[in-house]
């Protein structure tokens, strides 16, 4: 019986999940549907799960666009799901203390080492603006980026505290990346998609659709029970769940034709000096 049990335990597959507030949903629906017991999950930043996934370290996981692009050749994205925009996003801003037009050569604090938003936000300074400013990284603590500082791109919830509580007290302009872009293309953003190693996908098929049809069942009950997850989450949060409801309901959670006309425009734009060719193959996963 106890070998039955290593057995199954070794062969769960191992899925990553960001511990960020944009994919609670996802992990609530999980926890709802039951079908979180038959992952081997694993929590963290979007950086180092995408990591794990390119290394092997993960079967299956959300991987930011950027690192998806550059590592297209080794992964398969899964269809209908990721977490993006069509609009605003909230969670992914500039934070500034002047018009954006006026940063050129202006020190921009990178809150996050998130390669897609800083990239994202790098493009549309550079050729929606036309600023060239002065990037470093440092913590996401908008008091402290703001003394040494004229801008700030900040991402997750940490954008959330400083676009809604942090900025006005400090009398801060808020850029919405998703809204900037939106405006820009006229296209949604994706910010992570989904997706399986080829290698894993070859040996494991069979769970590989589960799991993709785990997420998307996740997703759509979580956004069905959309005011009930925002007010469990509401309790441990310093946000709250009018706040938090708003949220989820400003992200999106799809990834089909349009989704993929906005990745294939990211990729355009930047691909050549990001790592990845302006033409670069979205592969998704093919249905059963």
């Amino acid at each position: 019986m106890d070998n039955a049990n290593d057995e199954h335990q070794r062969s769960r597959p191992r899925v990553g999940h960001i511990q960020f507030l944009n994919c609670l949903p996802l992990y609530w629906g999980l926890a709802r549907t039951g079908t979180l017991l038959d992952l081997e999950l694993t929590k963290d930043t979007p950086e180092k799960l995408s990591e794990r996934l390119v290394r092997g370290g993960l079967d299956i996981g959300p991987i930011t666009l950027v690192e998806y692009l550059r590592h297209a050749d080794d992964l398969i994205a899964l269809p209908d799901i990721a977490v993006g925009c069509d609009g605003p996003v909230m969670s992914c801003v500039i934070v500034s203390q002047r018009p954006l037009e006026e940063l050129d050569g202006s020190r921009v604090a990178l809150g996050s080492t998130s390669r897609t938003s800083v990239r994202l936000a790098q493009l549309l300074l550079a050729e929606r603006y036309g600023v060239e400013p002065a990037y470093y990284t440092c913590p996401p603590d908008l008091g402290l980026m703001m003394q040494e500082a004229e801008a700030a791109v900040l991402i997750g919830d940490a954008a959330l505290r400083a676009s809604l509580h942090d900025a006005p007290r400090l009398g801060l302009q808020v850029h919405d990346l998703g809204l900037m872009w939106k405006e820009w293309t006229g296209l949604p953003f994706v910010f992570a998609v989904w997706a399986a190693r080829k290698e894993y996908l070859a040996r494991e098929p069979e769970t590989v659709h589960d799991v993709h049809r785990a997420f998307l069942a996740s997703r759509d009950l979580s956004l069905d029970e959309v005011t009930k997850v925002a007010e469990q989450a509401a309790r441990w949060e310093a946000f709250d769940a009018e706040l938090l409801e708003r949220y989820f309901r400003t992200l999106d959670f799809r990834f089909g034709p349009e989704q993929l006309a906005g990745v294939r425009e990211f990729a355009r734009r930047t691909g050549p000096t990001t790592g990845f060719p302006a033409d670069v193959t979205v592969d998704l996963l093919p249905p059963e």
